[in-house]
C-alpha cells in the first residue's frame, strides 16, 4: 500500500520568493556598503530618503531604526506630553498605542468602520468632544492606521482633526504605498509613518522605519531627535559654537538611525515596489472572486482607494474551524487582532470613545487572514481558495 503524499506547507508571507527574484541586486548593494565601511548614515541612507520622499509625494523623509520610533519622533517634536490626549484605534498592533505613554500622553481609543477596519471619523469626533468636555486631557494628535494595507478615510478624519485643532499622523506601517483619490495619505496628514519590518509590503532585512512630511521644520527636528538631539542647521546658525557642533546636544533625543545596509536593500526593493503593488491587487482580486461565495465577507476597500494588501483578511463566524481545516492542507492563517488593545492589561485604564468600541470588539471575533504576498503563485492561491471552499462545503 502506498504511503500518503506529504502535504507541502506554504508560507503565509513568502519572503524568500522575493529574495530569489531580487537576490543578486540586493547582494551587490549590501557588498557595496560592506566594502565602503560607511555602516551608519552612509550615502545610501540619504539616497533612500530622497527616493522615499519622491515616491510618497513628500518634501522630506526622515528614516529611523523602526516603525515604532517613527511614531515617537513627531510626537516628541511636537512636544506632546503629560496631560495630552492622542486618539488612535484599538484594532491595531500595540505600537500605535504604546508610543503616547512614552511621552507621558494618554491614548484615547476610537472605534473602526465595519467595512474597512480603519478609524471611524464619527467615533473620532465623539471621542475628541468627550475629552474636551471632561477637561482632564488636552486633545493634541490623531493617529489613523492604514490597517491591512488600505488607506483610512483621510478626507473625513482630517476634517475632524482640523476642526478640533489636532495634528494628524497617518500610521502607514501596513499601508505605505496605498493611495486615496490618487493621492498619498500625506495629502491630508501632517506626517506619514511607516515600518520596514521584513513582512511589510516594503520591508528590509531587519528593522527600519521612516517619517514622511512636507513640514521642513518638523523634519529637521526629527532629524535631530533621531541622533541624540544633535544641533540642527538652524541651531548652529543661531549660536556661536566654538567647537564641533557634533557634540552639542540641543534637546533630549534618542538613537534611532536606519542602518546603511538596510537603506541599500530598500533602494532595490523600492525600485520594484510599484509593480508589486499591482501584483498584490491582482492577487486580492482573484481571492475576492474565488472566496466571495464561501465566507461571510471578503475585504472591502474604501471608495477610490488602492490598497497594498499587507494582509488579505476575510470574515467568518467559525474562524477556528477554518484555521484548523486549512492547517491540515498545509495552508497557514493568522488572526489580527484577537484582543483589541483597550481590553489588554496595559491599556485597560485609558479612555475609549463614547458608547465603547462595539465594532472593534465584534470584528476581533470574526476576522482571519490568508496567505498574501506579491509572489503568491496562482496554483498556491488556488490551494487556499480550494481549501476554504472545501471547508464551507463540509459545513453544509
Amino acid at each position: 500500500m502506498n504511503a500518503p503524499l506529504a502535504i507541502r506547507p506554504m508560507a503565509f508571507i513568502d519572503l524568500l520568493a522575493q529574495r530569489r527574484r531580487l537576490g543578486a541586486r540586493i547582494d551587490d548593494a549590501i557588498l557595496e556598503v560592506v566594502n565602503s565601511g560607511a555602516f551608519v548614515m552612509g550615502p545610501q541612507v540619504r539616497d533612500f530618503e530622497a527616493q522615499m520622499a519622491a515616491f510618497g509625494a513628500a518634501e522630506r523623509c526622515v528614516s529611523c531604526a523602526n516603525g515604532t520610533d517613527a511614531l515617537a519622533l513627531p510626537l516628541m517634536a511636537w512636544g506632546v506630553g503629560a496631560g495630552d490626549a492622542v486618539f488612535c484605534p484599538s484594532f491595531t498592533f500595540a505600537a500605535t498605542a504604546e508610543v503616547p505613554p512614552w511621552t507621558g500622553a494618554s491614548p484615547v481609543f476610537v472605534d473602526i468602520h465595519p467595512d474597512t477596519y480603519c478609524m471611524d471619523p464619527a467615533s473620532l469626533d465623539a471621542a475628541i468632544t468627550m475629552v474636551k468636555a471632561q477637561g482632564r486631557l488636552t486633545p493634541k494628535v490623531v493617529i489613523a492606521v492604514d490597517l491591512f494595507g488600505q488607506p483610512a478615510d483621510y478626507p473625513a478624519i482630517a476634517a475632524v482633526a482640523r476642526a478640533h485643532g489636532l495634528k494628524l499622523i497617518a500610521d502607514s506601517a501596513q499601508g505605505f504605498g496605498a493611495t486615496l483619490q490618487g493621492k498619498h495619505p500625506l495629502h491630508w496628514a501632517d506626517c506619514v509613518t511607516t515600518s520596514f519590518f521584513p513582512a511589510k509590503p516594503l520591508g528590509c532585512y531587519g528593522d527600519g522605519g521612516a517619517v514622511l512630511t512636507n513640514d521642513i521644520e518638523l523634519a529637521e527636528l526629527m532629524d535631530s531627535l533621531r541622533v541624540h538631539g544633535k544641533a540642527t542647521a538652524a541651531d548652529i546658525a543661531a549660536a556661536n559654537f566654538t567647537h564641533d557642533p557634533k557634540y552639542m546636544a540641543m534637546r533630549i533625543g534618542m538613537n534611532s538611525r536606519l542602518d546603511t545596509i538596510q537603506a541599500a536593500i530598500l533602494i532595490e526593493k523600492l525600485a520594484v515596489f510599484p509593480d508589486e503593488i499591482v501584483a498584490r491587487n491582482m492577487i486580492a482580486a482573484r481571492y475576492n472572486e474565488g472566496l466571495r461565495a464561501h465566507v461571510d465577507a471578503v475585504p472591502s476597500v474604501i471608495a477610490d482607494g488602492v490598497s497594498v494588501w499587507a494582509q488579505y483578511t476575510i470574515e467568518t463566524g467559525d474562524r477556528d474551524g477554518l484555521a484548523a481545516h486549512l492547517k491540515t492542507l498545509g495552508v497557514p492563517t493568522a488572526c489580527y487582532y484577537p484582543i483589541p488593545l483597550h481590553l489588554q492589561l496595559p491599556y485597560r485604564d485609558y479612555p475609549v470613545a463614547p458608547g465603547g468600541l462595539p465594532v472593534t470588539e465584534a470584528k476581533a471575533d470574526v476576522v482571519i487572514s490568508l496567505p498574501m504576498h506579491a509572489d503568491l503563485a496562482a496554483d498556491e492561491q488556488g490551494r487556499v481558495i480550494g481549501g476554504v471552499a472545501s471547508w464551507r462545503a463540509a459545513r453544509g
